[in-house]
């Protein structure tokens, strides 16, 4: 019997707006509000609603479950409870947890790193109720320090493309074992069929029969029986970017997997019966959609023309979020050492768990006036919007002028006003004369003037509480 993976990789950059916290109308997205809203009813809920979730394997970024959480709870409850059927009856669930806000992890410092890994896993376990024994790796970029901080927060593996294997040879039936630096055990990976893959992501006429689908899986002599075969592919594709994709998904997960003797599985499953024994090495800071490594979302490639702009928005962040850093860690200095800790738990208010005081007096030994809380509770805010402005589809076009790079934008601006707001110190020149050199080579719209735009509808919103 042949053993076949299909591995949905769910995600929709933020949308809220940054003020108001609000999607608003999206041109394109009609007849639904937003594109959130038409996703969700062309790809999410039908796949719910067939049980598609039971069978695969998935994760779905934790800012799209937030936001689905509120607009269809249902949906949500029905792909939970198909992911926890697996966990019950075999002790291990198909769900992956992922980065939390989508940040390419090897172009961020260890300590985001950590922030991302944590607050995805905290987010994971909140809704499924488990902890995550795998880890989607926002665009499957990698490298060692990564997988270590994996490693450090107990998961045991993620999935790579095959390019991403530094081997001449590479068996993609299999995973693998990765050794990683210092006391620690080795990592599993598994590498995704690339050929596969690539047919069910790109060429529509490959899935629009499912009879015909998996015949040529099983007559590819490279597919050997006692081996897993894994296609990994963009979860939205079912039913949003293919339409019917779902019902395709739906067939071969069902009626055409028993008609053609397929034994459907997922990772962790595979592990408990088939644990790794081969070690292999990674090729480190590459990715899944770019054959750049991450250049794409670094200082730009062959594959985004005229996006010189991405390494001068990249460099202008990294500064604002630096500065914000510093500001952060010197003022809370006064209050506790744990100050990074206080933000990796941060997640446990955007869950709900906690409110902000609970928080900060779990961290802070000193009586704490309303005042000073507020204080904190700003500067805590303004690192949620600090993480945000790093989301990666605000790097992965060609044009400056999207909606992604300019919410990277705006959250940046809204980070740098809290920031004011707490203690006193104005960043927003420092940031609008970083931001002056991003333009679009189309429009010449300036992140500089995007980020005016927000700073003053935040005043205009502070002046409104105060009158």
């Amino acid at each position: 019997m042949n053993s076949l993976c299909v591995h949905g990789h769910f995600y929709q950059p933020p949308r809220e707006d940054p003020i108001s916290d609000v999607i608003p109308d999206e041109t394109g997205a009609q007849p639904y509000p937003n594109w959130n809203a038409r996703i969700l009813a062309e790809c999410y809920r039908p796949n719910a609603l067939a049980g598609n979730f039971e069978k695969i394997s998935f994760n779905i970024g934790p800012t799209l479950l937030h936001w689905m959480r509120e607009a269809d709870p249902e949906t949500v409850q029905r792909i939970v409870q198909q992911e926890n059927h697996n966990f019950t009856n075999f002790g291990v669930g198909n769900g992956m947890a992922q980065g939390y806000n989508h940040v390419i992890l090897p172009l961020a410092s260890k300590r985001d790193k950590e922030t991302q890994v944590i607050w995805g896993l905290a987010d994971f376990e909140y809704h499924f109720g488990h902890a995550a024994q795998g880890f989607w790796l926002p665009e499957t970029a990698v490298d060692m320090e990564t997988l270590s901080v994996l490693h450090d927060q107990g998961i045991e593996f993620t999935m790579l493309a095959p390019w991403q294997a530094d081997a001449a040879e590479l068996d993609t039936s299999h995973p693998y074992l990765v050794e990683l630096p210092g006391e620690r055990k080795p990592i599993t990976v598994f590498f995704y069929d690339r050929s596969l893959s690539t047919s069910v992501s790109f060429h529509p006429p490959a899935t629009e029969n499912g009879d015909l689908f998996l015949q040529r899986f099983l007559n590819d002599p490279h597919n050997h029986p006692s081996g897993l075969i894994t296609i990994a592919s963009d979860g939205e594709l079912y039913g949003h970017h293919q339409p019917f994709r779902d019902l395709f998904l739906s067939y071969i997960l069902n009626g055409g997997g028993h008609k053609h003797n397929i034994n459907w599985t997922y990772p962790g499953l595979w592990l408990k019966q088939n644990p790794p024994t081969e070690f292999i090495k990674i090729h480190e800071n590459t990715s899944w959609s770019c054959h750049h490594g991450i250049a794409r979302w670094g200082d730009g490639c062959d594959c985004t023309p005229n996006s010189h702009w991405k390494w001068h928005f990249r460099s202008a962040l990294i500064e604002i979020a630096q500065s914000i850093d510093q500001i952060y860690e010197s003022y809370m200095s006064q209050y506790t050492v744990q100050c990074w800790e206080m933000r990796n738990a941060l997640i446990q208010v955007l869950l709900g768990k906690v409110d902000y005081p609970t928080l900060i007096h779990s961290f802070t030994a000193k009586k704490l006036s309303s005042k000073e809380l507020d204080q904190i509770i700003q500067l805590l805010k303004a690192q949620y919007e600090r993480q945000r402005m790093f989301t990666s589809c605000g790097f992965f076009f060609e044009d400056f002028h999207r909606i992604e790079p300019q919410n990277n934008v705006a959250y940046a601006a809204k980070a740098v006003w809290l920031t004011k707001q707490a203690t006193g110190i104005d960043l927003a020149d420092q940031a609008l004369h970083q931001l002056r050199s991003v333009r679009s080579h189309r429009s010449g719209l300036r992140a500089d003037t995007v980020f005016s735009q927000t700073w003053i509808r935040a005043n205009d919103l502070t002046d409104e509480n105060l009158a």
